[in-house]
């Protein structure tokens, strides 16, 4: 099975009590979960440099300030994952669900009432343990 890499970004508030998320289209892969905002690493990208494309595609931020997270491998019965997430400190614009997807600002105190993917459970572990 072919791994997919991808980039993803933990677009933290400036008080650092909320988090962005968007939510998975209900065809997509894991339809229906919340996920952080990213995407695929295409060509020759660096995870950095999707990162910012797939923030700006997705909920249309500038990211000003990012920094490496947490990179994991993950595999699905069905799919092979790469993923890089980044902390998202610092943005230009109000995030939101540019590809028709919803989106809200979660209180990390209360990510546990989102259904994320399994392959979020060591991110969100770490966000916890963050903040």
């Amino acid at each position: 099975m072919k791994r997919v890499s991808i980039a993803a970004g933990i677009i933290v508030n400036p008080t650092q009590d909320k988090v962005f998320i968007t939510r998975r289209h209900a065809h997509a892969h894991q339809g229906g979960k919340w996920e952080f905002p990213g995407g695929k690493i295409e060509g020759s990208e660096t995870p950095q440099r999707a990162l910012l494309r797939e923030l700006n595609e997705e909920v249309g931020i500038t990211a000003k300030a990012v920094s490496p997270f947490i990179s994991l491998d993950f595999d699905f019965p069905d799919k092979a994952l790469s993923l890089d997430f980044f902390l998202v400190s610092d943005f230009e614009g109000e995030p939101q669900g540019c590809e028709g997807q919803e989106g809200v600002w979660a209180p990390i105190a209360e990510l546990d009432h989102y259904p994320f993917p399994d392959a979020n459970d060591a991110v969100l572990e770490k966000i916890r343990a963050r903040f």
